[in-house]
């Protein structure tokens, strides 16, 4: 179960997770709806001709906190989106668990970048991923956007795509649940070694 609450007393464990993804596909917002605490952000204001899709961007990093089961914390840490600040992904990525990857499931130019961003994390890191689809127009298929997003990212069939409305606090849990249960698969079939080693090849 995750909960919205602090936990209180005994040592927890703490896990590291990114959420990356393209400018403007909903990372800050993703980290925003499920985190406990209030989110530590890097937003400054956009001047550039991507205003149009929004008004402010990461330039460093968000950070956010969940707590699952009352003794494991989950640390969120959201990258930027902009090629400009990529230098920071490499940074972020050092020693996380697992990571999130959001696209925007109408924009292509989204998919595009987060095929580049996807491929940036798998160079760096070997862990268990999955992708948030965020975005899909209110009563299309979200499964059939799934699909695509699968298809373009040429996704391996056992890589979990989860259609999400970052907005919606359920919503979120479901990409978060889907990538505990990707760690829990991996841990099982490669040992514990993953959680002690997390991130680096």
């Amino acid at each position: 179960m995750i909960r919205r609450d602090r936990a209180r007393g005994g040592k927890g464990r703490t896990l590291k997770i990114v959420v990356a993804g393209p400018f403007a596909a909903g990372k800050t917002t993703l980290i925003r709806t499920i985190s406990e605490i209030t989110v530590l952000s890097t937003e400054r204001e956009i001047s550039d001709h991507t205003r149009a899709l929004k008004s402010e961007t990461t330039v460093a990093m968000d950070f956010g906190r969940i707590t699952v089961g009352g003794d494991l914390a989950l640390y969120l840490f959201g990258t930027p989106g902009q090629e400009r600040f990529d230098f920071m992904w490499e940074i972020l990525a050092e020693g996380m668990l697992g990571f999130v990857l959001v696209v925007d499931a109408q924009r292509d130019a989204s998919l595009d970048e987060g095929a580049r961003i996807l491929k940036f994390f798998l160079d760096v890191a070997d862990v268990p991923y999955v992708v948030a689809v965020n975005k899909v127009p209110a009563g299309d298929d979200a499964d059939a956007y799934a699909a695509r997003v699968r298809e373009r990212l040429r996704l391996p069939s056992d890589v979990r795509v989860v259609a999400s409305d970052v907005r919606e606090r359920d919503s979120v849990k479901e990409v978060v649940v889907a990538l505990l249960e990707t760690v829990r698969e991996v841990v099982r079939s490669s040992g514990p070694t993953l959680v002690g080693e997390a991130g680096q090849r």
